[in-house]
């Protein structure tokens, strides 16, 4: 592993345009946002959810960026909704909130998300992690809904997404209880990916970002969307989906090129046609 990667050391940060709560650098095909509220423990205010998905949607669009990561602080990556921000809401003024629909872009995104987790992911900040494609977690990691402890129920996502990674069992416990979960029980249970040592987390998240961008994009976005859909359809639908999106691939000039260079044993030359 580089120690460009390794420590990050070379990421730039600026704002996400005029946004004063997002952060971004971008290097080598990956482009990084940061959750940057620390006064806040990064909650995700209906400002910076809508700012996060936007610049989202807007990297998704650019041929210049192939992966997507996700970070936030160092002891915190996010602690969950602006609860000020639901204090006194009746439901229709919740039901008229975006907040809840951009859960539904987030899941749009055809690009690969990455979630680089230092710190308590709580709430939705878990929320968040689960929603994207792979989690790498530092050691000190900790996971948690505990939305029930203040009369809510998880609200983008959490009991959906949380049941089918790691099983009924430990999801009402984590649910019900409040329970968090450390790193390594996270990953023992399914819910991430990666742990390291959290100084690297970011760093290998990186790398992982790099492999990726490396890779032929339409292959690497069409996997994704099968991968995904193996979420909402029964099986032998999911397999008739998964044909069609392997068959779909053989018009695009990098699956040709990765074939050709398997046979003539040489490095393949992705084009992102």
């Amino acid at each position: 592993m580089s120690n460009l990667a390794r420590h990050g050391e070379h990421l730039t940060w600026t704002p996400a345009g005029s946004l004063e709560h997002l952060l971004i650098a971008r290097l080598e095909g990956v482009a990084v946002l940061q959750l940057n509220r620390p006064d806040s423990r990064n909650a995700l205010s209906d400002a910076l959810f809508g700012d996060l998905i936007e610049q989202l949607e807007l990297l998704d669009g650019s041929l210049a960026v192939r992966a997507i990561l996700v970070t936030g602080g160092e002891r915190v990556f996010a602690a969950g909704a602006d609860i000020e921000e639901m204090i006194g809401a009746t439901p229709m003024e919740m039901h008229l909130r975006p907040r809840l629909a951009r859960w539904h872009q987030l899941r749009n995104i055809r690009k690969p998300l990455i979630a680089a987790v230092n710190g308590y992911a709580l709430g939705g900040g878990c929320e968040l992690a689960m929603a994207c494609d792979i989690i790498v977690a530092g050691d000190s990691a900790r996971f948690g809904l505990p939305e029930v402890g203040l009369g809510l129920i998880p609200g983008g996502g959490g009991t959906q997404r949380l049941m089918r990674a790691i099983g009924k069992a430990r999801a009402m416990d984590m649910i019900l209880t409040g329970r968090m979960l450390p790193a390594a029980e996270a990953y023992d249970a399914g819910l991430i990916s990666r742990v390291v040592p959290d100084e690297l987390c970011l760093g290998q998240s990186l790398e992982i970002g790099f492999g990726i961008a490396a890779r032929p994009q339409h292959a690497v976005q069409l996997a994704k969307d099968a991968t995904l859909h193996a979420f909402d359809l029964p099986l032998q639908t999911g397999l008739d989906y998964e044909r069609r999106l392997f068959e779909l691939l053989f018009a695009t000039k990098d699956t040709q090129e990765g074939l050709n260079a398997f046979h003539a044993k040489r490095q393949p030359r992705f084009t992102g046609e």
